[in-house]
């Protein structure tokens, strides 16, 4: 039994042995394969990490990680042998995302006074209000 990369949608991959987290090794049956794996590992999904060994526990917990690149080859037998290069993200790395999620809130929320702002002009010009 090998140990297993749990993403935080539940996804799990079967890791090779000697897997660290800047080689993350996985052999897939297919290219294929290999491919949906890959598209796993999304922002998202690799904002909370962990590794269980054979025996189903937890022996690393990660987060806020970043996909650097990854590597594959193709086996004589077919099967694809991926490495994911993963990092933690640095604190400015974290910094930033930050700003732009709060910009992008406080657009929305621009954009919700000044429809706020108009519905309130529209009922006061029509005597809803006085």
């Amino acid at each position: 039994m090998k140990d297993t990369l749990v993403l935080k949608n539940g996804t799990e991959l079967q890791l090779e042995s000697g897997a660290s987290l800047t080689d993350m090794r996985v052999l897939f049956p297919t290219k294929q394969d290999m491919l949906a794996g890959w598209d796993m590992l999304t922002k998202e999904n690799l904002e909370e990490m962990l590794i269980r060994n054979a025996d189903g526990v937890i022996v690393g917990r990660y987060s806020n990680l970043l996909l650097e690149s990854e590597t594959s080859t193709v086996q004589e037998d077919g099967t694809v042998l991926t490495s994911f290069h993963l990092r933690e993200k640095t604190e400015i790395e974290i910094l930033k995302e930050e700003i732009s999620d709060l910009k992008e809130s406080r657009e929305i929320n621009t954009g919700a006074i000044e429809d706020l702002g108009k519905a309130v002009s529209e009922l006061a010009e029509q005597g809803g209000m006085v």
